[in-house]
C-alpha cells in the first residue's frame, strides 16, 4: 500500500470528485469538480453511487487500522515499530495516510450525498443512500476523534470552499465532536430502512454505531455521564432485540426480527463470512481493475507463499505474547497440552500445532507446520520459523486463490481480496450493553439484559462455561478484548478508559509483554523432525543448551498525552491552527441536515 494521491479516478469519473493532494488537510474535491452531469438521476444510479463509500475512501486507512488498533494496543507484535513503542511522531507514513483517508471518507459521503439530495431519485432511495452517507462520515468521524482527540468539524466542503475557508479551520473540543457524531448518526437512522439488502447499512447498523459512540463519550468529560450511558444502553438494546418503539406501559409497538450472533465463531472471519449479518458494519471490498477497492491486508499480516502472487510479506511479525497469555495459551507447552477451550483462539491466531481448515482447502486445510518446513507442501516454505512471537494472525487471511474462486466464484489478484473487514460487530454491541450496565453499577451488574449479553458471547466462545450471574467491568474489558482481537479496535478501548481512568489504563499497558521468544526455530523444526518437543537442544559437544528464552523489553514511556495520536506533519503545516487550543462549538444550533 504505497501512499499515492487518493485520486479515486474510478469515482472521479462517475461523480465529478477529483481530488487534491494528499497533503490537502481537507482533501477537498477540486473546485471545478463540482459537477454531477446527467447523474443521479434514477435510483440505481444513486446505488452505485453510494456503493464505493464502502471500500475505496477507506484504502489508505488499513495500515493505520491495524497498526493503531493492535500494534500500539499490546495487541499484536510488529519489530521496532514506533507503534510497539510509543515513539509515534507527526512523520509517521502510516498515521498520514490513515489521516488522508479518513479525511477523504468525510469529504466524498458531503458531497455524495449532496448530489443525491439535489438528484432525481425516489424519495425512498434518496432517503437510504443519504443515509449511507451518514453513517460512513460518523464513522470515519468516531476514528478521527478517538485518535487525534480535537479535531475540526468539516460539514460542508462546498460551503468551505465557496468560501475560501478549507484551509482555516479549527480543532472543536472532542466532547463537542461527539455531539457531531451523534446528531449525525440520528439523522442517518431516521433516513435509512429498518432492515436493508445483505451487507448494506440500515437503521440498526446505526444504532449499533451510535450505542458504541454514546459508551466512548461517556468518561469524556472526566468522569462517567449515566445519561450517556443510558444511552449506551437504550441503542444497544433496539438492537439485540429488535425492539424500537414501545408505549408509557411497555407494550411493544414496533419491532422486526433482530440479529443473531453466528453459531461459530470462526465463521465471521471466512470468505463466506461476508454475507454473515453479524458484521454490521464492514469495509465491503472488491477485487476490480480499481486500485484502492480491494482488501490488501493479507499482503501485510499474512506468512509468505499464502498466496500465489508473491505479495505476502508478514511472517516477522505476530500476534503479541501479552495476547497470547489473555488466552492462556503458551506456546512454549508442546502441542498436545495446550488446553485452550476458547475457540476465538484458533480463529485469531495460529501456531505449531494448528490446522485451519478454511484456508488452503484444495490442500486439506492450512497446516502451519508443514507450511513452514515442507516444500511438498508448500513450494514457498523458508524451512524455519520466523516469527519472533511464535504465532501468526489468521483473522484478515483469505488464503489462496482457490479459497478465494471457491467462496466467492471470484479470483483473488496481488495485494487484492475481496474478504470483508468487520469494524461494528454484532458481539460488539453485545458487550457495548454489558461494559455500560457494569459502569452505571459502580463496576459490576446482575441486571439480565446484561447478563443475557455477555453470556451469549462467552458461551459461543466457550461452550462449556457457565452462566454467570454478575459480571464486572474487568470482566467485560477482557472478554472485550479476547472478542476483537485483531479487529483493529482495542486501541480505543484504551483511549475511552484514558477519558476517566488514565491510570488503569496506563498501568496495563505497562504491564504488558511487549516482548518476543529467541530461538523458536530450532525447537519447532526438532518437533517437526522428530516428533519430540523439546526446550533445550545438544550443542556440537552433546551439551544442553538453552533453546529458546523470554525477551525483556523496556517499559513504554505511556503518559495521559498518549492517548492522543499527533496529527501528520504536512496537517500541521497546511493548517496552523492545528497547533492551536480547541474551541467550543454547539454543533445543533451550528450544523444542520
Amino acid at each position: 500500500m504505497k501512499l499515492k494521491s487518493i485520486k479515486y479516478i474510478a469515482a472521479a469519473v462517475v461523480l465529478g470528485l477529483g481530488m487534491t493532494s494528499c497533503e490537502d488537510f481537507l482533501d477537498r474535491p477540486t473546485e471545478d469538480s463540482y459537477v454531477a452531469g446527467g447523474y443521479y438521476k434514477t435510483d440505481a444510479q444513486c446505488i452505485a453511487a453510494v456503493d464505493y463509500l464502502y471500500n475505496s475512501p477507506w484504502y489508505d486507512f488499513q495500515r493505520g487500522f491495524f497498526k493503531v488498533g493492535e500494534v500500539l494496543s499490546g495487541n499484536y507484535y510488529w519489530g521496532s515499530s514506533p507503534y510497539l513503542n510509543f515513539s509515534l511522531n507527526s512523520n509517521d507514513t502510516d498515521l498520514r495516510n490513515m489521516a488522508y483517508s479518513l479525511w477523504a471518507v468525510n469529504g466524498h459521503s458531503n458531497v455524495v450525498r449532496n448530489y443525491i439530495k439535489n438528484g432525481g431519485a425516489s424519495e425512498a432511495v434518496k432517503n437510504q443512500t443519504m443515509g449511507e452517507c451518514l453513517l460512513w462520515k460518523a464513522m470515519a468521524y468516531f476514528y478521527l476523534v478517538r485518535t487525534f482527540g480535537d479535531v475540526p468539524i468539516v460539514h460542508d466542503n462546498a460551503g468551505m470552499i465557496e468560501g475560501g475557508s478549507y484551509n482555516d479551520q479549527y480543532k472543536v473540543q472532542k466532547s463537542d465532536v461527539y455531539d457531531y457524531i451523534v446528531m449525525t448518526l440520528e439523522k442517518a437512522i431516521e433516513l435509512l430502512p429498518e432492515q436493508c439488502a445483505e451487507g448494506r447499512l440500515d437503521k440498526d447498523c446505526a444504532r449499533g454505531l451510535l450505542a458504541k459512540v454514546y459508551l466512548q463519550k461517556a468518561g469524556v468529560s472526566g468522569t462517567l455521564n449515566n445519561d450517556d450511558l443510558d444511552k449506551a444502553v437504550k441503542y444497544a438494546t433496539m438492537v439485540i432485540t429488535g425492539v424500537t418503539k414501545v408505549d408509557k406501559d411497555g407494550k411493544v409497538i414496533e419491532s422486526h426480527e433482530p440479529r443473531q450472533l453466528e453459531e461459530n465463531y470462526a465463521d465471521v472471519f471466512k470468505l463466506e463470512g461476508n454475507k454473515s449479518k453479524e458484521n454490521m458494519i464492514a469495509w465491503r471490498w472488491v477485487v476490480s481493475s480499481q486500485w484502492t477497492s480491494q482488501n490488501s491486508l493479507q499482503s501485510d499480516l499474512g506468512m509468505t507463499g499464502i498466496d500465489e502472487f508473491g505479495d505476502v510479506w508478514g511472517e516477522w511479525a505476530g500476534p503479541s505474547v501479552d495476547l497470547q497469555d489473555a488466552f492462556n495459551y503458551n506456546i512454549l507447552l508442546a502441542p498436545a497440552s495446550r488446553i485452550c477451550p476458547d475457540t476465538r483462539r484458533a480463529a485469531t491466531f495460529m501456531t505449531v500445532g494448528d490446522v485451519v481448515p478454511y484456508l488452503w482447502r484444495d490442500k486439506g486445510g492450512f497446516d502451519y507446520m508443514r507450511f513452514e518446513y515442507d516444500k511438498t507442501y508448500n513450494e514457498a516454505a523458508w524451512g524455519q520459523h520466523r516469527c519472533p512471537t511464535g504465532a501468526n494472525v489468521v483473522k484478515h487471511m483469505y488464503g489462496n486463490n482457490a479459497d478465494h474462486l471457491a467462496a466467492l466464484g471470484t479470483s483473488a489478484d496481488r495485494m487484492a481480496s475481496s474478504l470483508c473487514t468487520p469494524i461494528l460487530r454484532l458481539a460488539d454491541v453485545y458487550l457495548v450493553l454489558a461494559e455500560a450496565r457494569c459502569l452505571l453499577g459502580g463496576g459490576q451488574t446482575d441486571e439480565k439484559d446484561a447478563l443475557d449479553a455477555f453470556n451469549a458471547v462467552h458461551h459461543r466462545a466457550i461452550p462449556t462455561a457457565k452462566d454467570k450471574g454478575s459480571i464486572t467491568f474487568d470482566e467485560v474489558w477482557k472478554e472485550r478484548r479476547l472478542e476483537l482481537a485483531c479487529e483493529g479496535d482495542r486501541w480505543y478501548d484504551f483511549v475511552r478508559l484514558s477519558y476517566y481512568n488514565p491510570s488503569k489504563a496506563i498501568a496495563e499497558l505497562k504491564a504488558q509483554r511487549r516482548n518476543t521468544y529467541w530461538n523458536l526455530d530450532g525447537m519447532f523444526k526438532t518437533y517437526y523432525e522428530t516428533g519430540q518437543w523439546q526446550l533445550v537442544n545438544k550443542d556440537e559437544d552433546g551439551n544442553d543448551q538453552t533453546a529458546m528464552y523470554d525477551t525483556e523489553t523496556p517499559v513504554p514511556n505511556i503518559t495521559e498525552a498518549s492517548f492522543t495520536i499527533p496529527f501528520p506533519m504536512e496537517d500541521l503545516t497546511f493548517n496552523p491552527h492545528l497547533s492551536e487550543d480547541a474551541v467550543h462549538v454547539d454543533v445543533r444550533a451550528t450544523y444542520s441536515y
